[in-house]
């Protein structure tokens, strides 16, 4: 087993990547006519109707069915663009094709009630959207510390897509994926998804839409902390020490500072809708619309699986937030405040 001295560094993993300039993809069976979003600048989209993604080169198969107010994807959680080397240091899972369905409604409904969601949805390649991580560093005062997955405190393994794999081999995005907004459109923003809830998933490249999250002024505390997988511990005390955004709890919502609400969503074009951004909270971490529980994620068939350095616990897959979430940044119930 590996000891390593705990240091924390202040640089967050942010994407930044350049667009893949080795795409192949092959679309049918979408809408007749293309369907337009107008949202800032007019936006086209080819994925509001069906459509397939049939990729040989990188393996994509995702079919989309909408039929009325249902929208029906099945994907084999394959990306269509070029992704890391899995495993890798950090990461110690090999990527492999899923079986995964998603069930959203088109016709969603705004609650203003937000809900935490493990899954904030599903990218147009058919790719999820999971922005929290499974892994917890603890402490024998009784703090629980929630590791973002985009910080320099442990290496997950991430490539170039802000994505890593998890021990059921399933790949899957924790930040904005260049690559994935290259193969959507030359918008801006750019339609990338479909959150859970039914709503619209954007990416801006130019950024028109900020998140209203900072970083917390008031030190941690905690004592005694350790995170430990099968290959590595970090011991660490936590009295004391500064945000610097390696954890969930180091984050608050801080209404009006930023363009987006607690859910990074925003009105576009007189539609709700939700952004990922290149900074936190990257994914939205809650919904503003009615979306179901299955498999811990909300609106998929099937079980979702763990992420993490660990093989996934019990049935279920990834330890789910004890006690719920909280669409604010702050941590749920039982973990650290």
């Amino acid at each position: 087993m590996k000891k390593i001295a705990f240091v924390f560094a202040g640089a967050l993993i942010l994407s930044g990547c350049g667009a893949s300039e080795n795409v192949s993809e092959e679309i049918g069976g979408k809408a007749e006519e293309k369907q337009v979003v107008e949202a800032g600048s007019n936006v086209t989209s080819d994925y509001l109707g069906s459509y397939e993604i049939n990729d040989d080169e990188h393996g994509t198969s995702v079919k989309v069915v909408v039929d009325g107010e249902t929208r029906m994807i099945t994907s084999n959680a394959l990306p269509n663009h070029a992704v890391g080397t899995f495993p890798n240091e950090g990461n110690p899972n090999t990527i492999s094709a899923q079986e995964r369905t998603w069930t959203l409604t088109t016709s969603p409904t705004f609650t203003g009630a937000a809900r935490f969601s493990r899954e904030a949805g599903v990218a147009i390649n058919g790719v999820k959207f999971e922005p929290q991580t499974a892994e917890r560093l603890t402490c024998t005062s009784g703090e629980v510390y929630s590791i973002e997955a985009l910080q320099g405190f442990l290496d997950f393994g991430v490539d170039e897509n802000n994505a890593h794999v998890q021990p059921t081999g399933e790949y899957h995005y924790h930040g904005i994926s260049q690559n994935l907004v290259a193969t959507a459109a030359t918008d801006d923003p750019v339609h990338i998804g479909f959150a859970n809830d039914g709503f619209l998933i954007y990416y801006s490249p130019s950024n028109q839409y900020t998140p209203s999250f900072a970083l917390k002024t008031e030190e941690r505390t905690g004592t005694g902390c350790a995170y430990e997988n099968p290959t590595t511990v970090i011991e660490q005390e936590m009295e004391g020490t500064a945000p610097d955004g390696s954890f969930v709890s180091d984050w608050e919502f801080v209404e009006g500072a930023g363009d987006l609400d607690a859910c990074n969503g925003i009105e576009i074009n007189g539609e709700y809708a939700y952004v990922l951004t290149d900074d936190y909270p990257y994914i939205p971490r809650c919904l503003n619309g009615e979306f179901g529980q299955q498999g811990g994620g909300g609106g998929q068939g099937g079980q979702a699986q763990g992420d993490g350095q660990r093989p996934p616990r019990g049935e279920g897959g990834e330890r789910p937030p004890r006690g719920g979430g909280s669409p604010g940044g702050t941590p749920p119930a039982q973990e650290i405040q």
